[in-house]
């Protein structure tokens, strides 16, 4: 009896090997990129087969001052018809934004044969940073 005592107590002890303690998402394949950056023009309204998303870009820069690199990100959002959707719309070019969205890497052939690759990103939360002011242009 003190042997099957002792056996349970060390299993016990021992964690399984399924136990996933880094994450508590499901245990399936998912790429997640968390962006931050500038709205490269306001947000638009786009229809498609299956119904309406919101269409956007971010830009974001790195490295030196004399050398900076800027990276452009465009990114689908399917956000339903509300007052979510209205903020978005209602996003003014160059606010600072921080975007998670989920990624996915397509592979295509183009009409000349050439192979292309291109990321697409699906929003899946927004957080404004700092909106941009309306440009002149917009006001008048």
């Amino acid at each position: 009896m003190q042997a099957i005592r002792s056996t349970l107590r060390s299993r016990a002890a021992v964690p399984a090997l399924t136990a996933r303690s880094f994450s508590s998402s499901p245990a399936h394949s998912l790429a997640r990129l968390t962006i931050t950056g500038r709205l490269a023009a306001e947000p638009e309204l786009s229809s498609t087969s299956t119904g309406e998303i919101v269409k956007y870009a971010v830009a974001t820069s790195s490295g030196p001052k004399d050398n900076r690199q800027t990276s452009w990100f465009r990114i689908a959002s399917f956000v339903p018809d509300g007052p979510s959707r209205a903020y978005l719309l209602g996003l003014p070019k160059g606010s600072l934004v921080l975007v998670e969205g989920d990624a996915t890497i397509r592979n295509y052939e183009d009409t000349e044969g050439k192979r292309h690759s291109t990321l697409s990103i699906v929003q899946r939360n927004i957080e404004v940073l700092k909106r941009g002011t309306p440009s002149e242009e917009q006001s008048e």
